[in-house]
């Protein structure tokens, strides 16, 4: 055999080889694993996130109602307190006179209202007999009309001068703790000037602002999420409590929400986050009923902004791209109105690897539902 058939025979061989490698390949198609969800329909949602503000549900401003010179002040800032305990004490000299004083009025005006009821009486008898004229009778009943007047204003000048003594000390009005301090002993006060800022032990509540375009869509029944900057692994349930009558800035309305389980991690005055979700209507069309959720990671966008889902065909165990359209996000859910229906089955993840009537087997054993 020549050199030259056995380079033909070589090459021959080759090529058969080669064609039948190409051959064996080509039969073997690769079936792609998807991560995977069964949908389900639920009502369309929307979500307003909220900021506002952490209150103490029992707070005040507390003062004197009399003037004065603060003698004693007997808590600190951060201080508890029982209810009825004295915060702090004025000098109360002035106010002890004027209670003695308005005591010895009122036993004078007691001693004349005895005399005058004796004159009354007298002067009665005397008409009756004759022995005096009907004037005299009538000068004695107009005094003892003004002493009895003067018996009660005696009364009620003492009853203020006690009242003021009484106001010469603040007494707390629930068990709490100081949160402000504005006075210091021996400083002259005037009545109503702000001494103490206390919060009682009632726990926290959030305020927030709220538009008028979602005002109708509140309900007290309903726990919302609050999250705290501050506190970022914090997540707890409240219930709205008041909703304000009257707008205030941009025409938000005021409303209070009741934290249903308190935190020592709380404090007043931090910063809070109130996702308000309710049913409403889409926000592209308007769409009002049910949706199907789905997670992000299983829409592609495509030309013209159009957006996609593969969906599993059991039938053919393929996948199907198919159009639909996303109404809301709220979160990591979106809520698609046109496209799913529920049962459908849909790739999750790695859609950009995915092409029409590819096919493809499910990971994992039995479905798995989405519907947050």
């Amino acid at each position: 055999m020549t050199k030259i058939n056995k380079v033909i025979i070589s090459f021959l061989l080759l090529v058969c080889l080669t064609g039948c490698f190409e051959e064996e390949t080509a039969q073997e198609e690769i079936i792609r694993p998807i991560q995977w969800i069964k949908v389900v329909s639920s009502d369309l949602r929307q979500e307003r996130r909220i900021s506002g503000i952490v209150k103490a549900a029992e707070k005040a401003e507390l003062s004197f109602e009399v003037s004065g010179k603060i003698s004693a002040v007997n808590v600190k800032l951060g201080d508890s307190f029982k209810q009825g305990d004295i915060l702090a004490q004025l000098d109360s000299n002035s106010y002890n006179l004027n209670s003695k004083a308005a005591n010895a009025q009122l036993k004078q005006a007691n001693s004349a209202l005895v005399e005058a009821r004796n004159e009354f009486n007298r002067k009665s008898s005397l008409l009756k007999k004759g022995w005096v004229s009907q004037s005299a009778y009538d000068d004695a009943k107009a005094s003892l009309e003004a002493a009895k007047s003067s018996v009660d204003v005696a009364k009620v000048q003492l009853d203020l001068s006690k009242k003021d003594l009484g106001d010469t000390a603040i007494r707390a009005p629930y068990d709490g703790t100081v949160v402000q301090r504005f006075i210091e002993p021996s400083q002259q006060i005037a009545a109503g000037q702000a001494c103490f800022e206390v919060e009682g032990k009632k726990g926290f509540e959030i305020s927030i602002l709220v538009p008028e375009t979602i005002l109708e869509n509140l309900n007290k029944e309903t726990n919302y999420t609050v999250s705290f900057p501050a506190v970022p692994d914090l997540r707890i349930k409240a219930k709205i409590t008041e909703i304000g009558a009257q707008a205030e800035a941009a025409n938000a309305f005021p409303v209070t929400l009741s934290i249903e389980e308190q935190n020592t991690q709380l404090r007043a005055g931090m910063s809070a986050e109130v996702d308000l979700t309710f049913s409403g209507k889409g926000i592209i069309t308007g769409h009002e009923g049910s949706s199907i959720q789905v997670p992000p990671t299983a829409l592609l966008t495509g030309e013209e902004e159009n957006v996609y889902v593969f969906v599993y065909d059991e039938n053919t165990s393929s996948v199907q791209k198919r159009k639909v359209l996303p109404e809301n996000i709220i979160g990591n859910t979106v809520y698609i109105t046109q496209g799913l229906k529920s049962g459908d089955i849909i790739a999750t993840a790695g859609v950009v690897y995915l092409h029409d009537g590819q096919k493809v087997r499910l990971l994992n054993q039995g479905p798995a539902v989405f519907n947050e």
